[in-house]
């Protein structure tokens, strides 16, 4: 497969450091399950070091800028705090994503058209410095028109309510919502954007969405994380990598 249409697979590698945190010691480590995904096939990693700490910490995210060969992908909140970590780090790319204590995992995705301004502002230096910013968001018109004019050069559309839809049997509403996702990468590509996706993809969902010829990067986690529990870490992301080279040559 050519290059440029080669569909990117980033792994997010957070529940690795949930399952070490759960115990408060050094094992497993992120790190070690960073460079498992580079071998068995990820274009790059994510890491989201978010406001608590629940499960990536600040040393991680040191040793990561130090032993990946792939890009990382810093997912991280809009504050002043995390500005300043990705300033001192300069990742090669920033996912601002929506976040908040009480949430087991990220619920939806930013709603930019409500704080332009701010975003706005608080993404210029991160682009200055260097880092690609990409902003989650759903797939909705108006939230890909203001992720444009804030200066964003990524959009992660949120898949959650494709996979939910999926999950629960739901299977008219769960190709509603794949339409919809659809139809908004194509949007978000005329604009201009590269367009990524993820949140709740496995191997059963991540097909249609793999095919979509304007997504060029899918971005997993806890899916990969828990079917390495059974399978390995590397043939469980091999096994991904296979679905969605499979679905985009088609």
């Amino acid at each position: 497969m050519a290059e440029e249409h080669k569909l990117r697979l980033g792994v997010n590698i957070d529940h690795v450091a949930t399952v070490r945190n759960a115990r408060g010691g050094a094992y497993p480590d992120p790190l070690r399950a960073a460079k498992i995904a580079e071998e068995a096939g990820a274009d790059g990693i994510t890491a989201h070091l978010r406001e608590d700490r629940r499960h990536i910490s600040d040393t991680d995210i040191e040793g990561l800028m130090d032993v990946l060969s792939v890009p990382l992908n810093f997912e991280m909140a809009a504050t002043d705090e995390m500005q300043k970590i990705a300033l001192r780090h300069k990742p090669h790319a920033v996912c601002i994503v929506p976040e908040k204590r009480e949430e087991r995992t990220t619920e939806g995705g930013l709603e930019v058209a409500r704080e332009e301004n701010r975003l706005a502002h608080f993404i210029a230096p991160l682009r200055e410095a260097g880092s690609r910013v990409s902003i989650f968001i759903a797939a909705d018109q108006r939230q890909i028109e203001a992720a444009n004019r804030i200066g964003a050069e990524v959009i992660e559309l949120h898949t959650g309510a494709y996979c939910d839809a999926f999950a629960e049997g739901l299977l008219n509403e769960a190709q509603i919502e794949l339409d919809r996702l659809r139809e908004m990468a194509t949007f978000a590509h005329e604009l201009g954007l590269e367009v990524h996706a993820g949140h709740g993809l496995t191997y059963d969902t991540v097909s249609p969405v793999a095919a979509c010829p304007e997504v060029r990067e899918l971005n997993i986690g806890h899916f990969l994380i828990g079917e390495a529990i059974f399978l390995g870490l590397a043939p469980a992301i091999e096994e991904m990598r296979r679905l969605m080279d499979a679905a985009r040559a088609t």
